[in-house]
């Protein structure tokens, strides 16, 4: 058995609470040391990455530089890569991230920044990578270089199949990166085939190499690259051969790591009278067992690494009968709470009953697709449920839905006559528009307008087959996803104020919210932290109604909550799952296909019923009663 915490580890890795002090952390490590080579009189040779994951390290370093007197005009810059062929000005280039983000915001010269031309001809390129090597070794070579890693393991583009000793080239991407970068060029057949990567010869001839990975959706190939042999088919896992390289994650990022996820296998100290972290082991050991937790031994214990849970706590029969408590404890068909009922072991209260319940959804459907079955039960059984809309969604209406409503009206107005203004003035606007629309280019204020009103329309009608009132159906428009574009304007105070107008309005007893940071778009991360933030303003201020709200979280769009996380679960039955599926169904304009599906293609009812029932099976695995499926809430203990 392994006894010490990081032998697991094959790189140097740092594990933050969340990616937001993680990006603090290393801006501050990076600004060390551009004021150290500015007391040495040399330049500070930056190589930087794009993408969602450094934007918020961007931003930190922005920060510095306007707050804290960091001055950037002895940084020289070498950008990773850039997609081929690639305007600077398209709306994806990597020339346009750098400077939205950072470059347009310090005092860094233009003539100390490099970034690959996406714009010279082919027959060029072999050329401009050999010079763009030379650029970096005449200032001196690469001090620090930032890395991302993608879900095939690539760095930079390094796709898999990369090898040790590569250099600046143009490479083709792997299906799956295409696929990953398809919501940015909204829709895979729009992403380019190629790109221009520095190699990882290059990258790993940079004195010190800090890689940052945000979210569950990262947890896999963190593990492969950190714990996993090195091999050409997960190209980060070369950095394994480098001598100062750090890898810096958010608690989402390293989940799967053994010192996380088993930690008692790596011989960590650990409070085994947390039951929160008892649970997580026994739950571990039953499902590596593939047994139920009541037929654990003591000898099953001892075998794999929980002996010091077994000496302290006595009995493995002991130790099964308190997690199957706790396990069949958070199962509830009343999620509003059961009336004139013991709640002491309930997840939820039994009072106030009738409850007015407040369900926050980042997009148009998020509600049904990951709480649906709880959503109609809450409604069933008397509760005076809201929902609240917080983003129009309009990106995600493909062009096409659009004409066809632009002209419906058109027909209707032509044939019942309405005004003197035809409505077909509209449609051809819209179809003229949308006919000589660019790939990836922002649409009209008119169709954002349009497809804003498809989405409205269709929630609407999942809402009114739920039996929810139209009154108790809210669209809050949060302006920082009005840009027409799948990146969105960092969170607002009108964001936050037009959340907490809502909440006071409502003065909910319950409050439900996406918990699913897994979201590739970031969307649901920024609709979490404006009710957060709205929150905390709120407790500050001593709102009375507030103190007798609770707020749980769903997942269920692109991942669910851990088995031993869960503390409110709702079984569904058949007939609940059907129910679920006709309320997901009432969103035409995301059936078939998603505009925007991420790394899974399949529809989102289809993830929903599968992660549903896949949860309902592990409990059944564990030994509690057997369900057609199961929604599953943790609760926020604000």
């Amino acid at each position: 058995m392994i006894t010490d915490v990081h032998r697991a580890e094959r790189l140097p890795t740092v594990i933050y609470p969340d990616s937001e002090q993680a990006a603090i952390a290393v801006a501050r490590q990076i600004a060390d040391l551009i004021r150290q080579c500015e007391t040495e009189g040399r330049p500070c040779v930056l190589g930087l990455a794009t993408g969602s994951t450094p934007t918020r390290l961007y931003e930190e370093l922005v920060y510095l530089h306007q707050h804290d007197g960091l001055s950037f005009r002895n940084v020289v810059t070498f950008n990773l890569d850039e997609y081929y062929p690639m305007a600077p000005d398209s709306l994806q280039s990597y020339v346009r991230f750098m400077h939205e983000y950072l470059f347009d915001h310090i005092d860094i010269p233009t003539a100390q920044i490099h970034i690959p031309d996406g714009t010279i001809p082919q027959a060029e390129v072999n050329a401009f990578c050999q010079r763009y090597e030379e650029q970096i070794r005449a200032v001196g070579g690469i001090d620090l270089q930032v890395l991302g890693i993608g879900r095939t393991g690539h760095i930079g583009f390094n796709e898999p199949g990369s090898g040790l000793g590569s250099r600046t080239r143009l490479i083709t991407l792997d299906h799956i990166t295409r696929t990953d970068a398809a919501s940015d060029f909204y829709g895979e057949e729009n992403v380019p085939r190629r790109a221009i990567t520095m190699g990882v010869g290059t990258i790993l001839e940079a004195r010190q190499i800090v890689l940052l990975a945000w979210g569950e959706g990262k947890a896999a190939v963190v593990k492969r690259m950190v714990e996993g042999d090195m091999t050409d088919s997960v190209p980060a896992t070369y950095l394994q051969q480098h001598a100062h390289v750090q890898v810096v994650l958010d608690q989402a990022a390293g989940a799967e790591l053994t010192r996380t996820k088993t930690p008692w296998l790596v011989g960590a100290q650990l409070d085994w009278t947390n039951d929160a972290q008892v649970r997580k082991a026994v739950i571990s050991l039953a499902r590596a067992l593939q047994k139920p937790i009541l037929k654990l031994t003591d000898q099953e214990y001892n075998e794999h690494g929980l002996s010091e849970l077994l000496a302290q706590s006595g009995l493995a029969y002991n130790i099964n009968i308190k997690v199957f408590n706790q396990l069949q404890r958070t199962i509830t068909g009343w999620p509003g709470g059961k009336p004139h009922a013991d709640d002491t072991n309930r997840p939820e209260r039994a009072t106030p009953f009738p409850k007015r319940i407040l369900i926050f959804s980042p997009h148009p459907d998020d509600d049904v697709i990951s709480m649906g079955g709880t959503l109609l039960r809450l409604v069933d059984q008397g509760h005076e449920v809201h929902v609240a809309y917080q983003t129009s969604g309009n990106i995600a209406v493909f062009d096409d839905e659009a004409i066809r409503f632009a002209e419906f009206v058109a027909e209707y107005d032509e044939a019942f006559r309405l005004d003197d203004q035809p409505a077909s003035t509209l449609y051809q606007r819209v179809t003229e528009f949308l006919k000589n629309k660019a790939p990836g280019q922002v649409d009209s204020d008119e169709v954002q307008q349009i497809k804003g009103l498809i989405r409205r329309g269709e929630a609407k009608s999942a809402c009114r087959y739920a039996g929810i009132p139209d009154e108790q159906v809210h669209f809050l428009n949060l302006p920082f996803y009005e840009t027409g574009r799948v990146r969105k304007k960092p969170i607002g105070e009108e964001d936050i104020r037009l959340t907490i107008e809502l909440l006071n309005q409502v003065q909910p007893q319950q409050v439900y919210a996406a918990g699913d940071l897994s979201d590739p778009h970031g969307t649901h991360r920024v609709c979490l932290a404006a009710i957060f933030e709205a929150i905390h303003r709120l407790k500050a201020t001593d709102t009375a109604w507030l103190q007798h709200c609770w707020v749980w979280l769903y997942r269920g769009a692109w991942q669910e909550w851990d088995i031993d996380q869960i503390e409110m679960a709702v079984p569904l039955s058949p007939q609940e799952l059907t129910r679920k599926r006709r309320a997901i169904f009432k969103h035409q304009s995301q059936k078939d296909r998603p505009l925007f599906p991420g790394a899974d293609q399949r529809e989102f009812w289809q993830r929903a019923e599968e992660r549903n029932r896949t949860t309902a099976q592990l409990y059944d695995l564990l030994g509690l009663p057997e369900y057609e499926a199961i929604e599953a809430f943790v609760r926020w203990h604000f």
